[in-house]
């Protein structure tokens, strides 16, 4: 059984190894550009060595889609070089693969399949969000070293786009790589409110907001940037140190709520891949207080979990 299910990992792993390496040899620049180009003008050739036939034939089916659009969207704020068909069929290969582990491992039975078919379908979704939050939260880190740079640029004599491209630069990662974005946009002829609204869209942040409005309503109504901008320089720190603040103070309420909302899952599911029997013996009382269990259980789970991330919610 363990050299079965270890030949099936290393088999899905090749897999995953070919699709993440074929797409990680396109160059960034024109990757991301490639976005911004009519689709009739690349040929039969460039589509064929750019898309696996898989991946597009899913792509092709659900990238047009408002769902497809949303994931999408997400795999961008979190820096992910996926395709849409490409990180759907990841969760189709992390459905089949936890599936089965866990139907060898749970006696053989379809109910431990669904279980760890149910976690492979949420496990890359997860996996998304969390680097999202963690992206989002350096970007917000690093925004006012980057006000700081433009501020200096300008008043040096530097235009907005030289400013941006200096912090292109300059800046480490995610926020050069952000803004390098936004100067190829600009330079492919698209105007500077677009560009600067599809940064917005990538990085859903209070504080680029700010930034982003501030910058359109100089290029309308004049005035000096480099003073506007220092000022929101100086909020944004401020922001950034209380926000670090609270969320250390913070951190045990939300750390305690995880994990003593999580462990009623972990508990079930030890449970049930070691002794099925012991845990079965709850569905002796008949199916409708089997079912009046269950929900009182995951309702004060819930609430409980509810509670204490609103404690834990100060907003600045």
């Amino acid at each position: 059984m363990i050299i079965i299910i270890g030949g099936i990992v290393l088999i899905v792993l090749l897999i995953i190894g070919v699709v993440v390496s074929s797409n990680s040899e396109r160059v960034l620049v024109e990757k991301r550009l490639a976005q911004y180009l009519d689709d009739d003008n690349m040929t039969s050739a460039e589509r064929k060595a750019q898309n696996s036939p898989v991946a597009d034939w899913v792509s092709k089916r659900v990238a047009k889609t408002s769902y497809g659009d949303k994931v999408a969207r997400d795999l961008s704020r979190a820096d992910m070089k996926f395709k849409v068909g490409e990180y759907f069929l990841l969760i189709v290969l992390s459905v089949l693969l936890l599936g089965l582990i866990a139907w060898f491992l749970g006696n053989r039975h379809p109910v431990s399949a669904l279980i760890g078919g149910i976690i492979g379908l949420f496990a890359p979704g997860m996996y998304v969000k969390s680097q999202q939050k963690k992206r989002l939260q350096k970007f917000n880190d690093q925004l006012s070293d980057m006000l700081n740079l433009m501020v200096n640029g300008l008043r040096a004599g530097y235009s907005t786009m030289q400013a941006m491209e200096a912090i292109s630069k300059e800046l480490p990662a995610p926020i050069s790589e952000e803004f390098r974005r936004v100067v190829q946009e600009m330079q492919i002829g698209i105007p500077m409110e677009s560009a600067l609204d599809n940064l917005l869209r990538r990085i859903p942040s209070e504080d680029l907001d700010f930034v982003v409005t501030a910058i359109n309503v100089q290029r309308e109504v004049g005035g000096n940037l480099s003073e506007i901008l220092d000022n929101i320089s100086f909020t944004i720190r401020e922001r950034v140190r209380i926000k670090g603040e609270v969320r250390v103070l913070t951190s045990q309420v939300r750390t305690s709520g995880s994990v003593l909302s999580m462990i009623p899952f972990f508990l079930v599911l030890i449970l049930w891949f070691l002794n099925q029997e012991y845990l079965m013996a709850v569905t002796k009382g008949g199916p409708i207080i089997t079912a009046a269990i269950i929900c009182v259980v995951l309702g004060l789970i819930f609430t409980s979990y509810f509670i204490m991330m609103k404690i834990a919610d100060i907003e600045v």
